[in-house]
């Protein structure tokens, strides 16, 4: 398993090297609002694109995080509704009947 991951990790660093050289484009940035320049900067594409997908991956594992909170706590409310559903049926279960030995 740890081969197939070392080649993974080969392959998709060769991939990110050839894509940032074929890549290399500068690219203007400019944001304005109210007629006012907050923004301009000159970045080249690949740093463009690599920023992108890194707030995606940002962005998918807080929501990945929020999710998993969630659901531990739907997981948590319905054990504690078991355990209390178990203590009743206890509860109004009867007693065992218990034969007498006969001598």
């Amino acid at each position: 398993m740890r081969i197939i991951y070392l080649i993974l990790t080969i392959v998709f660093i060769i991939f990110s090297v050839t894509f940032s050289q074929m890549n290399s484009v500068p690219v203007r940035l400019q944001y304005n609002f109210l007629q006012t320049k907050y923004l301009d900067v000159v970045v080249p594409a690949y740093i463009l694109i690599f920023g992108a997908f890194l707030v995606g991956i940002i962005i998918t594992s807080l929501w990945g995080i929020v999710e998993r909170f969630r659901l531990n706590r739907t997981i948590s409310r319905l054990n504690r509704t078991i355990r209390d559903l178990r203590k009743e049926l206890r509860v109004n279960e009867p007693p065992p009947i218990v034969d007498e030995p006969k001598m």
